[in-house]
């Protein structure tokens, strides 16, 4: 007997990196030698205390059950101080933070909290593939506004406010933007805002990417009223080196922080407690942490940049985050041909940038969660073509 899947996942596709993964297994097993160059999953370890704390917590007899739905208090707490030291917004631990498992996670819960069939949901393009899927599970009307390289992958504004906004409930930021490695700024952000409240919009701001390769993480929740208009999740993955974790939150208003809520104590049963001890150890680590993981970050980004650069590629060197975007040179019919002839002939792997939206279809993204050996093994293959 064959059973019909649900009409709602005849509207997505299988997340690319899930399928590409196999295709990458399969060269292996053939005997390629498969330098995978593609996803951003950070390869360097969390802090040597975290693990500590995770080790001698989980020791104790008592913390195996279901913990709260809401995340213990001293991680909330946690959560509240970090963003009072590196963000500088505040924010009140009991009711405008609600600890995730992963922000991943956090998209399909503020999509199902808040968005209804046929609901206008715009998406950046490019943008993190995740959010048009999760729009369309629910049954949104996706709705994209590009991102234009020579704006410094900005929105346009004056192409926005001359779109058909009537139906339109929540916009999608994600700056620092993956995967330009495009900056955000104060000045951005409240634009951001002012355009929420303006057209009634709730914007939500994705931000994992601060800490890395930026000068100074910050935040859209330090706009003046931004709590009232926006959510902002953020991620322990890239910063803290805690990919695997899933540690993410979600801050607003109380209001939302609620709604949210009701979706996510249906979905979980909450954290293993001497993780969210041991989250709570990292984001305690101060500046030195951060400087250490990227002077690594810079290395490898030096040998990304020479490996676009050998590709005939051009690209902004003082983009930040876990990649290296660049333009593909005009021979190429598309990203996607370039990245297979690459892949076909040195076994090496880059993301072309179409997964990410039509604006990425002449460029490719190069993660940097490989170590510098990896890079130059990689750099020599596309050299040697």
């Amino acid at each position: 007997m064959i059973i019909p899947a649900a009409q709602r996942v005849s509207n997505i596709q299988e997340y690319y990196f899930s399928r590409n993964n196999r295709r990458l297994d399969a060269m292996r097993k053939a005997g390629v030698d498969v330098v995978n160059l593609g996803i951003g999953s950070p390869d360097m370890p969390p802090a040597d205390s975290v693990i500590a704390t995770l080790a001698e917590k989980a020791k104790a007899a008592n913390v195996h059950g279901y913990q709260p739905y809401v995340g213990i208090p001293e991680l909330r707490k946690a959560y509240a101080d970090w963003y009072k030291k590196w963000y500088g917004v505040g924010l009140n631990p009991d009711n405008e933070i609600l600890p995730l498992i992963g922000s991943k996670e956090g998209i399909m819960h503020i999509m199902m909290a808040f968005i209804n069939q046929g609901d206008g949901v715009l998406i950046p393009n490019p943008g993190y593939p995740t959010y048009a899927a999760v729009a369309n599970l629910v049954g949104a009307n996706v709705i994209s506004y590009k991102l234009y390289e020579e704006f410094g992958w900005q929105p346009n504004f004056d192409e926005l406010e001359k779109m058909d906004l009537s139906g339109v409930k929540m916009m999608w930021t994600n700056f620092p933007n993956m995967p330009t490695g495009a900056p955000a700024s104060m000045d951005l952000y409240k634009k951001i805002i002012d355009f929420g409240r303006r057209h009634n919009i709730l914007i939500v701001n994705d931000n994992p990417y601060s800490f890395i390769l930026h000068e100074k993480p910050i935040s859209i929740m330090a706009v003046e009223g931004a709590k009232d208009v926006a959510i902002e999740l953020n991620s322990m993955s890239k910063a803290h080196n805690m990919a695997g974790w899933r540690f993410g939150l979600a801050i607003s208003n109380a209001e939302v922080i609620s709604t949210v809520l009701k979706v996510k104590s249906n979905m979980d049963s909450g954290v293993f407690r001497p993780m969210q001890s041991a989250a709570v150890e990292a984001l305690s680590l101060d500046k030195d942490w951060f400087e250490k993981i990227n002077a690594e970050y810079r290395e490898r980004q030096k040998y990304a940049f020479e490996i676009m650069e050998t590709l005939g590629c051009t690209f902004n060197r003082h983009q930040g985050g876990l990649f290296v975007w660049a333009r593909i040179p005009d021979k190429w019919a598309s990203a996607e041909a370039l990245s297979d002839e690459v892949l076909n002939k040195t076994g090496v792997f880059i993301t072309p940038g179409f997964i990410f939206g039509t604006q990425g279809e002449r460029f490719l993204r190069i993660s940097l969660c490989a170590k510098v050996d990896v890079f130059k093994k990689a750099l020599e293959k596309i050299k040697a073509i």
